[in-house]
């Protein structure tokens, strides 16, 4: 995991946590969900991209998601989403 540098309001709120000062509030459950909500909403965005490909790979791909019966744009994006997990896989 690459370390990543506070800014000052960030150092700033960890001075005030360490010094007593920050007051947990009395309904963390439902906090904590709905903030888990904000991020889950923020993560789960989409954004289109443009990439050029050779006309072979492109045809390559499309005849994939044929065989498969889905779009190859979905095709696609499920490569790159399992790639970026570390979890490529061949049919």
């Amino acid at each position: 995991m690459q370390y990543l540098e506070l800014d000052d309001y960030e150092k700033e709120i960890i001075k005030s946590y360490e010094k007593g000062k920050v007051k947990p509030v009395s309904n963390q459950k439902i906090e904590k969900l709905r903030y888990q909500a904000y991020a889950k909403a923020a993560l789960d965005k989409t954004r289109n991209v443009n990439i050029r490909l050779s006309e072979s790979d492109l045809l390559k791909i499309k005849a994939m998601a044929l065989q498969k019966g889905i779009p190859y744009q979905t095709l696609m994006a499920s490569l790159i989403h399992q790639y970026s997990n570390g979890q490529p896989k061949r049919d």
